[in-house]
């Protein structure tokens, strides 16, 4: 019996879940999965559309369909910003490498430092006016070369003027980055708030962080505030969906 397209995605779906096909390798041409399925070329093409749609694989030119790999990177919730880390010198995306398993180097993240004006949404979280100058420090962080996510952060200019945070050299700001700094001008981080959202990403995006196609994006955003409630810091972060498995421990209310 002919199976159709959407039956042939799930048989390939599970054998990419079951690892007969593993993350990085390529599946067989499509006229020898039509020779094995006993199905035609086209049946073939539109399964594995499906797959494609789904985030499983990426068609490449020269090379064939490749599966994707599972994320690689553990985000950590709560625990990648203790002071515990930050005071003694690391910073949270570095937290993010060492409980993944994975090395990181200063220059896995590159800066743009620039005084620019505040929008509604900077100047909302920092408390100033819209139009205000505001300090803006983007950075683009790797791993192997290869981009996981980009992160801005904001920060009032008589907080952060001839501070490291200003420095657009590679790397962070200091040994335990912008909240090292912020605690050394008075200005300890406290608490914080994040919301996480999804949704596709823009074409600037897609060439940035070297999305294949259908990839979504995660959009962070971060207001951190000193233990007084004054906001320090804003922050908006764009995230690869495939790079990153998101994780929180925490002690749940009462």
């Amino acid at each position: 019996m002919t199976i159709g397209y959407r039956d042939l995605a799930a048989v390939l779906r599970e054998a990419i879940k079951g690892g007969e096909y593993a993350p990085e390798t390529t599946l067989p041409k499509q006229n020898e999965l039509a020779t094995q399925y006993d199905v035609n070329v086209n049946t073939v093409r539109k399964a594995i559309g499906v797959l494609e749609a789904e985030g499983l694989v990426t068609p490449v030119r020269r090379k064939g369909t490749v599966v994707r790999s599972r994320p690689a990177l553990k985000r950590l919730g709560m625990e990648r910003y203790a002071k515990s880390k930050w005071k003694f010198g690391l910073v949270a995306f570095a937290a993010d490498r060492e409980a993944s398993g994975a090395t990181w180097n200063r220059s896995d993240q590159t800066n743009r430092v620039a005084l620019i004006e505040a929008d509604s949404e900077i100047a909302e979280a920092l408390g100033v006016e819209v139009g205000s100058p505001v300090y803006e420090r983007a950075r683009l962080v790797k791993q192997d070369g290869r981009p996981t996510h980009n992160l801005a952060s904001y920060y009032r200019p008589e907080d952060v003027e001839n501070t490291p945070i200003v420095d657009p050299k590679p790397g962070n700001a200091s040994p335990g980055g912008g909240f090292a700094v912020l605690t050394m001008k008075g200005l300890e981080p406290d608490t914080m708030t994040e919301t996480i959202s999804a949704r596709m990403p823009t074409p600037e995006e897609i060439d940035e962080l070297e999305l294949p196609a259908g990839e979504p994006v995660m959009i962070l955003h971060r207001t951190t505030r000193t233990a007084g409630g004054t906001a320090v810091e804003f922050a908006r972060g764009v995230h690869a969906a495939s790079r990153f498995a998101w994780t929180y421990t925490f002690k749940i209310p009462e």
